[in-house]
């Protein structure tokens, strides 16, 4: 794709998180930029104010003219999660428009830059963010394009003219398979998008694929226990190439030292919770050795990094409350969360609002999702009803079937006002939302509730 021509951009579901970076990247570099989106959200919102025109109807007659007019000057951007009879999308076919999905513009731009990519079924946002932020912070400047919201910079995309790019490998509909990044993450292969590839050995073949798209004289970091071809496997085991050791709490905060080959960096602080999130940091300060950082500003980035929007996220944090947001989706996630959770707050029950995400994925994960929610840590669970996304309902499917596996007793199925009403009424001392669809709309509620004490 050649795109030295091109002087105007449209993005078909330009609301989603991958989705607004390229329209951020591309308006930033001096693009006219357009797109439509379904909903009107927080992220869309924060678009309209950058100067970027976005429309919420599936109209054609909306699309402005020099977008669906000049073929040759415009680049179309779609998302699968946009229905191909949409009337946006049939209008810029009609026209003659060739439409290209997001990771074939990542692909086209990463072509020429010396790029690390991270892949992962869970952990790929947070360690790619780690990445940008330690190359960032240390004055490594670097372009990135992630999956969630870095809470140091308040976007989803770094902008820089240097040759260094840091991208979010995303498996879903193999879309990682555009990419031949110099250093390749893996931090994760559970079986997922199982409506995309059918079976888990499937999903298995892509990472295998993408791996073997790693430049001849890169570098490949894989988590330990992924059949994968690696120059490193980490771990938080000492067996592992590289590993994290001595790890511990102190007052909520979590510190540990980083092992690689016979090099040591003691007592890194992480400025975000969770053991998983140390694993996380292990695969990215290789990544950032691997780019010539030194030890002493990788150290004292990881101390600064404020985290993700919604990746274990402390809304609340008083003598009185603890609120959490977490986005959560799949039952290892689940777990690691909970795991966190446990850990800094060993005395302390928890209240869990969970929103499942998407039919196919409660379906195929039912069991171990109603492991996760058992967790002897909960003491309340409300389930919202799940959220579909790009799905149709599946027959049987639902919040109170998932519900109804889950040993607990303190156990309900609630509507989101019904759930805001329940803590209004409890005002729990911990509480966790938790979850990948629309339950990001409770988090300014919930919020308001428990600092309105």
């Amino acid at each position: 794709m050649n795109i030295d021509h091109i002087k105007n951009v449209y993005l078909i579901g330009i609301g989603g998180i991958g989705m607004s970076g390229l329209a951020r990247y591309f308006h930033h570099i001096g693009y006219a930029v357009s797109g439509y989106d379904k909903t009107e959200t927080i992220l869309t919102n924060e678009l309209v104010q950058e100067g970027i025109e976005i429309i919420f109807e599936d109209s054609a007659s909306l699309i402005p003219k020099r977008f669906i007019d000049n073929k040759t000057e415009t680049l179309v951007i779609y998302t699968p999660a946009v229905s191909i009879d949409s009337t946006i999308v049939q209008a810029f076919k009609t026209a003659g428009h060739i439409l290209h999905k997001r990771s074939e513009v990542l692909g086209f731009l990463s072509a020429n830059k010396f790029t690390i990519a991270v892949a992962g079924t869970h952990g790929k946002t947070t360690t790619s963010t780690i990445v940008a932020h330690i190359l960032q912070d240390s004055g490594f400047s670097c372009s990135a394009f992630l999956g969630g919201i870095s809470l140091n910079y308040n976007s989803n995309v770094l902008f820089s003219s240097s040759d260094l790019m840091v991208v979010e490998a995303d498996e879903f509909d193999r879309s990682f398979l555009t990419l031949h990044p110099n250093v390749a993450i893996v931090t994760s292969m559970d079986a997922d998008h199982l409506d995309i590839y059918g079976d888990h050995q499937h999903l298995i073949d892509s990472f295998k694929l993408f791996i073997d798209q790693v430049k001849e004289d890169g570098i490949r970091i894989i988590h330990t226990g992924l059949d994968l071809p690696a120059d490193s496997f980490y771990d938080l085991d000492s067996s592992a190439d590289i590993y994290a050791s001595n790890i511990r709490i102190v007052d909520t905060e979590f510190y540990f030292d980083y092992h690689q080959g016979a090099e040591i960096i003691r007592d890194i602080l992480l400025g975000i919770p969770g053991k998983h999130n140390i694993e996380n940091a292990v695969a990215a300060i290789a990544a950032a050795k691997a780019c010539g950082v030194s030890d002493d500003l990788i150290k004292t980035a990881l101390g600064t990094f404020k985290g993700i929007k919604r990746r274990f996220q402390y809304i609340v944090k008083s003598p009185d409350h603890i609120y959490i947001d977490d986005y959560a989706h799949h039952p290892k996630e689940l777990e690691a969360c909970f795991e966190a959770v446990k850990s800094i707050y060993p005395d302390h029950k928890f209240t869990v609002i969970f929103q499942p995400h998407l039919f196919s994925r409660t379906r195929d994960f039912g069991e171990e999702f109603a492991a996760a929610l058992s967790n002897e840590g909960i003491d309340k669970l409300i389930l919202l009803p799940i959220y579909p996304a790009r799905e149709k309902p599946i027959e049987g499917i639902t919040s109170e079937w998932l519900l109804d596996k889950v040993q607990s007793i303190n156990k309900e199925l609630l509507s989101p006002e019904e759930a805001l009403e329940y803590v209004e009424s409890v005002h729990p001392e911990l509480i966790l939302t938790v979850g990948a669809g629309d339950i990001d709309r409770l988090v300014k509620p919930i919020k308001s509730i428990l600092t309105d004490d």
